[in-house]
């Protein structure tokens, strides 16, 4: 069993955590706050602040991991453009931090990173595409790239839009707000010309584990197989909920809060195919996995469940795909600042505040 020490404890961190645990790895969160959301549920959490080198440290030497996974916020785009200082403190800081907390250790690292290091101006983009970020948000996450890859064992994972039930997060991603408004028959704006390859969460954390186990090192891309404009993708969604696709209307990109996201926020990959490990772990296509996750909570008569149940996303999206991944169907939550031993992530906490989202 490998110790991992998983920062974050959001949407991402708590599917990727869910995965590891399931896989025989022991798992310990590491975030500001208690997480909150169900798939945390049952991981254990300690407090931390990766901005902080002492906090970082604590919980490094506590620990002693045999990897390392960063997949913590701040991740609200729009948010990080507002306080670009205040997005370079957690990524680049906290990204140096651990890598000097780990130093003499062996221990692997993994970061997940995003296409916003990208401008947007290619229909999408390769490992090996130059980088020239589009926003605040990815020039804080290209600094952090750098720090770990100068760190020694790391890899850094690129994920684009990441979607997949999330219904009790507090910023829930752009899958989950199209299908929860329009499956209620309310009208959707989403910007028009902004492309995306979106990617599954449970393929994001099947691809995270399976390269946590791996030697390569460098950078890797995960976009789903699909590219497609945020309307189409609405549209589509409608179409499923067999409801009418003139409920999504097409806004202007700069009057809306995506309006310092790159115009295509897709990627692809140059290696993926070269790698053994990702052999079988084929990107679901968004089209079969929106019909699928759709499913799983519209009842015989057409009506969704209620808010509170989230279907696994891994076992409704592989019936309409044979690369099945992760069965993330539980969550958890963050705790008390006591490093003295790992929290149950699943006690009381503080729903006010979440640190470290996907991006909607």
């Amino acid at each position: 069993m490998t110790r991992v020490l998983l920062f974050g404890s959001g949407y991402i961190a708590g599917h990727v955590g869910t995965r590891l645990t399931r896989l025989g790895h022991g798992v310990v969160l590491g975030s500001r706050r208690r997480p909150r959301t169900p798939e945390t549920r049952g991981l254990r959490w300690l407090p931390v602040d990766v901005a902080d080198p002492r906090e970082v440290r604590t919980v490094v030497d506590a620990v002693r991991p045999d990897a390392v996974v960063a997949a913590h916020g701040p991740s609200d785009i729009t948010r990080c453009e507002a306080d670009p200082a205040g997005t370079a403190a957690v990524h680049v800081a906290g990204a140096r931090n651990v890598v000097a907390a780990l130093a003499g250790r062996a221990a692997r690292m993994v970061l997940i990173s995003t296409d916003n290091v990208f401008p947007g101006h290619a229909d999408s983009c390769a490992e090996s595409a130059p980088t020239s970020p589009a926003n605040a948000y990815g020039r804080a996450k290209l600094a952090a790239e750098a720090a770990y890859l100068v760190g020694g064992d790391a890899l850094v994972l690129r994920v684009s839009l990441v979607y997949g039930w999330d219904r009790t997060g507090l910023r829930p991603n752009f899958f989950t707000m199209c299908a929860e408004r329009l499956g209620a028959g309310a009208p959707v704006a989403v910007p028009d010309e902004h492309w995306n390859t979106p990617v599954l969460i449970d393929d994001v954390a099947a691809w995270t584990a399976a390269l946590l186990d791996s030697p390569h090192t460098g950078v890797v891309h995960l976009g789903g197989p699909r590219r497609l404009s945020r309307v189409r993708w609405a549209r589509h969604i409608a179409a499923v909920h067999g409801v009418d696709p003139a409920l999504v209307t097409a806004v202007p990109q700069r009057d809306t809060g995506y309006a310092c996201r790159p115009r295509n926020a897709c990627l692809h990959s140059e290696r993926a195919a070269h790698l053994p490990e990702l052999r079988g772990l084929d990107p679901v296509d968004v089209f079969a996995a929106d019909a699928a996750l759709i499913a799983a909570v519209v009842g015989p008569t057409g009506s969704t469940g209620p808010s509170g149940s989230t279907a696994s996303t891994a076992s409704t999206a592989s019936t309409a795909s044979t690369a099945s991944t992760a069965d993330p169907s539980t969550l958890a939550p963050r705790a008390a600042l006591d490093t003295s031993a790992a929290l149950d992530a699943s006690a009381v906490f503080d729903a006010s505040a979440v640190f470290g989202r996907d991006q909607p």
